[in-house]
């Protein structure tokens, strides 16, 4: 059997249902996201994990208490699975965004790094810090084990690509992650490479928030 790392959104907060740009701001979940958690927890339980790991901002955190209750596994905390740091970005809705910043705004609909809202990570900063947690995660599992990783939509995205060998001009093609659904990485044996065996999975009593 080969290894397989889960990789979880958090669950919905206000600033996702407002479509404010989150980044490193430590918003909690909302009612939605707190009514998301546990039934995707017993989902996650189910495939029998034996590892966990998490960003540590709150979102990500209280999604993944959930997840510790249903398998009685304790989560490693790191820091390296946490969101996107946008910067001045932080706070605005796509309108703000793109009234502030038009360049750089014209840049992220492209999918390109710059230019770069100011104190903004890179794409190239954030596959830095989230693949190797990822390697990681997935090199510490024995075969036939299920690891979990909590984490956030955008950052989960292209570290996916890159862990994949997907040119990061791919982005805007895959679909943007649901709160508190999943990507599913297994070992690809013939390749000696990662496979995406699943994406954006939320089971049917996940509510959606949107």
């Amino acid at each position: 059997m080969s290894r397989r790392l889960l990789l979880l959104r958090h669950g919905r907060t206000a600033w996702n249902e407002s479509d404010r740009a989150q980044g490193h701001a430590d918003i909690p979940l909302d009612a939605v996201g707190q009514s998301q958690a546990p039934r995707v927890a017993v989902h996650v339980a189910a495939l029998a994990p034996v590892a966990l790991w998490t960003s540590d901002l709150t979102r990500a955190r209280e999604t993944c208490a959930a997840v510790e209750r249903a398998t009685g596994l304790a989560a490693k905390v790191d820091e390296r699975f946490r969101e996107f740091d946008v910067g001045e970005r932080q706070g605005m809705v796509q309108a703000e965004f793109a009234a502030r910043f038009p360049a750089e705004y014209d840049a992220w609909t492209h999918g390109w790094d710059e230019p770069c809202v100011p104190g903004a990570e890179s794409t190239t900063d954030v596959v830095r810090r989230m693949v190797p947690a990822l390697r990681e995660a997935h090199d510490s599992l024995a075969e036939g084990e299920t690891g979990v990783v909590v984490t956030h939509g955008a950052c989960l995205r292209v570290a996916v690509l890159e862990l994949l060998g997907w040119p990061q001009s791919s982005t805007r093609q895959l679909r943007g992650m649901d709160n508190c659904a999943w990507a599913e990485l297994v070992d690809d044996a013939e390749r000696g490479a990662l496979r995406l065996a699943s994406w954006n999975v939320r089971p049917t009593d996940v509510p959606r928030g949107d």
